[in-house]
């Protein structure tokens, strides 16, 4: 299992095929997306990786997180979330996953936050059909109607579908083609829509429901600190015990 990326979310926009078709796609941009620290089974539990991505000010920042991003060596992090991976798919700490991890036609799972869109009736919450226009219905003709409590059961059920906060969820849309990738400008463009708002934070991962193409790169597509890349399997054994000791 690899791990996913960090991407910040620029906009829609629609690439061309070779026949003339036209394929409305979602550009994501990897802003300096990081590796900033291991999770071990012996330590922690579990096995992951800590990314980070974005730049940060380290004005109001705490000095035991500026502390970890220190012990990593890298510049502070806007966005931090951690990828569980297998224990052959460590990526050295420090090192820049490049935009190549994923490749063109894979599918992936993307999640975000959704658009917050306040206080919303039922009828744009729920897609509830509303009341009649007219025969003795009064002003309220976009209320939800009956709640269903009556002398049985004598209440409202919890759960129950009602006018309320809408949006500001955490929302994962499964099985995106990736359609074209950007190494030079970090752009990963997939099909479809993408939860969540211009400028939002997107977490992308290999699909959990769809084969990984053989041709992926393992444990990753990435650039270490020398500036030289590396996504031989062999490369990152030698360097992941190294690593851990200081993650």
């Amino acid at each position: 299992m690899r791990s996913g990326v960090i991407a910040q979310k620029v906009g829609m926009t629609r690439v061309f095929t070779e026949a003339g078709e036209h394929i409305p796609v979602t550009v994501l941009k990897l802003s300096n997306c990081q590796v900033l620290g291991h999770r071990t089974s012996e330590k922690n539990g579990y096995v992951a990786l800590q990314l980070g991505s974005g730049a940060r000010k380290t004005v109001y920042m705490p000095k035991a997180e500026r502390g970890q991003f220190a012990v990593a060596k890298v510049e502070p992090k806007r966005k931090v979330a951690e990828f569980r991976v297998s224990q052959d798919s460590l990526i050295p700490v420090g090192a820049e996953i490049q935009a190549d991890h994923f490749v063109v036609g894979q599918f992936v799972d993307v999640t975000g936050t959704s658009v917050g869109k306040g206080y919303a009736g039922g009828m744009k919450r729920w897609n509830f059909g509303g009341l009649r226009a007219t025969h003795g219905v009064s002003i309220s003709h976009r209320s939800i109607g009956s709640t269903g409590g009556r002398q049985d059961p004598g209440k409202t059920f919890k759960n129950k579908k009602m006018p309320g906060h809408m949006g500001v969820d955490r929302i994962t849309t499964l099985n995106l083609r990736v359609v074209q990738t950007d190494v030079e400008r970090g752009l990963i463009l997939v099909e479809g829509a993408v939860p969540g708002s211009k400028g939002g934070w997107i977490a992308v991962r290999d699909a959990v429901k769809k084969p990984l193409p053989k041709e992926a790169p393992k444990p990753g597509k990435f650039k270490v600190a020398g500036g030289a890349q590396a996504a031989d399997e062999d490369k990152v054994t030698a360097d992941v015990p190294a690593e851990k000791e200081g993650a």
